[in-house]
């Protein structure tokens, strides 16, 4: 299993845009190949998102897939910073 996990400085206004349209950005993910989960999380300066997927390609496809519901989605755009990006294949999982 891959992860990618993407934290964006964003103004209150970017999350107060994105929530209404979040629907649309879980479907564009959950047709990722090999999807298996992803998380939006609002931190105190912006947003992570976590998205998981059986191979690489899965992956690397959530990258341009979100890069373009953003441009497509949200006016507020220009107040979200560039994403610090990290890659990497999953040791463990444990869930509840």
């Amino acid at each position: 299993m891959h992860v990618l996990i993407r934290r964006y400085t964003a103004t209150p206004e970017v999350v107060t845009e994105a929530q209404p349209k979040l629907q649309s950005l879980e479907q564009v993910m959950r047709s990722l190949p090999g999807f298996v989960a992803y998380y939006l999380v609002q931190t105190d300066d912006g947003l992570a998102s976590i998205t998981l997927t059986e191979d690489e390609r899965g992956s690397v496809e959530s990258m341009t897939r979100a890069a373009d519901w953003v441009q497509r989605n949200l006016q507020t755009a220009s107040n979200l910073g560039s994403p610090e990006v990290t890659l990497g294949t999953v040791l463990m999982c444990t869930t509840r």
